[in-house]
């Protein structure tokens, strides 16, 4: 989809616990550093030199406003025990600290070496780790999602869970984005999580060999009863747009008597790719609404070119389908082209643009509007709520059953 604005991201703050691979939940391109309006030059003095101001407070000039700030600067290069300090450790500190002012929790800076894994996670690269979606921002670092086949789905992590504890060093306290980092070791090497589970009175450790893993975001396959089911794992780029089309014309041509579209643990991706997913449902309408601060709103529809706009659908998702996968499933929902099962989703529904720092320092997201349904309903912070709610038990994980799939099979057949 072409847009005359900057691409639209729109994040989850989720991240892959991964080497070489950090996803956040909604992403769609982000403005370059070549087009920021102002950018700062470090003189040997330690002063900044404005190649073009940013805006300042009405009555203040931007040295006048910083002068604290570069006083600061000066005092620990003077003061501080230990020297020599490292300036790009305290400037990427600074960056963090003024986007943590905003108070908002999805507007964030990312390091260059994080930005390079999480632009990796999109186009389906290899990587290791123990595969699992996580939000940093709560508490205790928080498991959003485990990835198919991964080795935090084997060792049975869920949504929900808390890692409260690694290798027996409590996390009580640490900023969640060090905490994913402790987390992360290559291919073969053990990690041992000490983990929270709602419902669970007890804290329990879980071991865990981290593994090569090779990202694959469409899974399709034809179900008992003449039923088609494919998955996402990620909203990803054209590979993932392509994939799913073949996938979905693959299982069309089985006359299938019903489709299954799950999005259960999909923490979102491209925005163009919600779009296009949708429009393979949806025959014609609004998909999404998009509200700036200023009442100005932009209107997203369907292609028109959807494959699969008639066939009986029902779209699985739980507390893991998040963002980009709330996008289509609340169109398909207001729209009522199918039925919602399972349990209500993560609830993430505003929007952000990635700015890519100058000289190669990493990039800033900024929240910039939020995201309505074709019904104008807003689900940040509360999710959707399925039209036909049914949970998955711990019993069901242990023993491998998917009581959600099934109803949905025999809804669908019925």
């Amino acid at each position: 989809m072409e847009s005359k604005r900057p691409p639209i991201l729109i994040i989850v703050v989720l991240f892959v616990l991964v080497v070489g691979s950090t996803l956040a939940g909604f992403y769609a391109g982000r403005v370059s550093a070549s087009n920021q309006e102002a950018s700062f030059l470090i003189t040997t003095e330690g002063t900044p030199q404005a190649e073009a101001l940013p805006q300042a407070p009405v009555g203040q000039r931007v040295d006048e406003l910083f002068a604290p700030f570069w006083q600061a600067w000066r005092l620990i290069h003077e003061q501080y025990v230990e020297q020599p300090v490292d300036d790009v450790k305290l400037m990427r500190g600074a960056i963090q600290g003024m986007v943590d002012a905003l108070g908002d929790e999805h507007s964030s800076y990312i390091d260059p070496e994080s930005l390079e894994e999480f632009q990796a996670q999109l186009t389906g690269t290899e990587y290791e780790g123990i595969g699992a979606y996580v939000d940093t921002t709560r508490e205790y670092l928080t498991i959003i999602a485990p990835m198919m086949g991964s080795p935090a789905e084997k060792a049975g992590l869920k949504p929900g869970d808390q890692i409260i504890a690694i290798d027996g060093e409590d996390m009580t306290g640490i900023d969640g984005e060090l905490v994913r980092q402790k987390v992360l070791g290559p291919a073969g090497s053990k990690v041992r999580l000490t983990i929270k589970r709602p419902g669970v009175e007890e804290p329990f450790d879980v071991e865990i060999v981290r593994a090569s893993i090779k990202s694959t975001n469409v899974i399709g396959r034809m179900e008992r009863n003449n039923i088609a089911y494919i998955r996402l794992l990620a909203f990803g780029d054209e590979n993932t747009i392509r994939d799913f089309r073949e996938m979905l014309k693959k299982l069309l041509a089985e006359n299938p008597d019903g489709l299954i579209l799950d999005l259960r643990n999909n923490g979102g991706g491209l925005l163009s790719s919600a779009i296009d997913i949708a429009s393979e449902f949806i025959k014609d309408g609004v998909i999404a609404y998009e509200v700036y601060g200023d009442g100005r709103r932009d209107t997203f529809k369907a292609s028109g070119k959807g494959i699969a706009t008639e066939i009986p659908l029902i779209v699985l998702v739980n507390e893991g389908s998040a963002s980009a996968s709330e996008i289509v499933a609340g169109a398909i929902q207001d729209l009522g082209r199918g039925k919602l099962l399972g349990a209500t989703t993560y609830g993430k529904g505003s929007v952000q643009i990635w700015n890519d720092l100058i000289n190669n320092q990493g990039a800033v997201r900024i929240t910039t509007a939020r995201w309505l349904t074709p019904n104008g309903r807003t689900i940040q912070g509360t999710g959707l709520t399925p039209d036909i709610e049914v949970p998955m038990t711990e019993e069901d994980y242990a023993a491998g059953k998917d009581p959600q799939l099934d109803q949905a099979i025999e809804l669908l057949t019925k």
